[in-house]
């Protein structure tokens, strides 16, 4: 534990296994037994407002952290990281400094808020992408502490009047974010890690197209399609990126689960990222029946689909192992 903080909000990632997925529903309800205010973040995480619960449990945001990540671990055995901090964008950040069983609260005051996001990377706020982060970056202003004290003049010059105003907020710690509550929605994920830091593409998709396959045959097993795909990439720093995409329609064919998990990947540009591990959850789940298919005049697409249909029974029959794609079997 790292600080403390006057705030009253946690980002809490759960460290889900494909055999604790479908605890997500309970871990969401655990949250709200300490607060009503739980804005879910799928494929695996939830922001927390505490503010309310600090004055009424009588304790800090630290120490419900760990009341948190204690039942979270003895209830249904998912570990959890934390960050803490004053309001939901710093919360984020601290959560990326924080390892399993920890909780990474940003220092109290204005005067730790100044230090903790000093000598941060532009990249790491919240909000702002690549294309972004590259042109601060070429200005020299590659740091959170550089860009706080920057003229709001030049700011709005290299991203736009509205953009510089809000990345100077930021970078000055002025965290506006508020706690949306919802639900959590209801998905199915799988997670493919790899025994060593991965570097090799090739290995990628191979994991990717092994998870596709998985998700495609457990909804169709339980008669369900998907709406939308996540892909969270985890690296070995334990960062991650989440991309998700909506799907054309809603399936759970796996060869349209595959190329959109393909798209999404390809879309990150990693080169020569250390990849630890790669899970996929498919989103939006509706009853099979309520969703319409586009026919298609494709006899590829329709021939996969009837080849689909004969290796899910055939799994039925004699194991998920019966049939699997060539990729995979080599």
């Amino acid at each position: 534990m790292s600080g403390r903080t006057e705030g009253g909000t946690l980002y809490v990632r759960f460290l889900l296994t494909p055999m604790y997925e479908a605890a997500l529903p309970q871990l969401m309800a655990l949250l709200g037994e300490f607060t009503p205010q739980v804005e879910a973040l799928p494929p695996d995480a939830a922001l927390v407002d505490l503010r309310g619960a600090r004055r009424y449990f009588g304790r800090s945001p630290v120490d419900l952290a760990a009341l948190i990540r204690v039942r979270a671990l003895a209830l249904y055995g998912v570990e959890c990281a934390i960050g803490a901090g004053p309001g939901p964008m710093l919360a984020r950040m601290a959560a990326r400094d924080a390892a399993p069983g920890v909780t990474r609260a940003v220092p109290e005051g204005p005067d730790g808020v100044r230090d903790f996001l000093a000598d941060r990377p532009v990249a790491e706020l919240p909000g702002i992408g690549r294309a972004t982060a590259r042109t601060l970056c070429e200005y020299g202003l590659d740091s959170l502490g550089k860009v706080g004290a920057a003229p709001l003049s030049t700011l709005q010059r290299l991203v736009g009047v509205r953009a510089g105003r809000e990345l100077r907020e930021k970078a000055r710690g002025i965290d506006r974010g508020t706690v949306v509550p919802n639900a959590a929605a209801r998905s199915v994920a799988v997670e493919r890690p790899f025994p060593r830091d991965e570097l090799d593409p090739f290995r990628h998709r191979r994991a990717l197209l092994s998870g596709a396959e998985e998700l495609g045959a457990r909804m169709r097993g339980e008669d369900q399609v998907c709406r939308t795909l996540t892909l969270t990439v985890r690296y070995a720093d334990r960062s991650t990126t989440t991309r998700t995409r909506t799907l054309p329609e809603p399936t759970a064919h796996s060869t349209a689960l595959t190329t959109t998990a393909y798209r999404m990947y390809e879309a990150l540009g990693l080169q020569r990222a250390r990849v630890r591990a790669l899970s996929l959850r498919a989103e939006g789940l509706a009853p099979a029946e309520h969703a319409a298919h586009q026919l298609t005049f494709d006899p590829a697409d329709e021939k996969a689909r009837r080849i689909e249909e004969v290796a899910d029974r055939a799994r039925a029959k004699f194991g998920p192992g019966a049939i699997v794609p060539g990729t995979l079997a080599a």
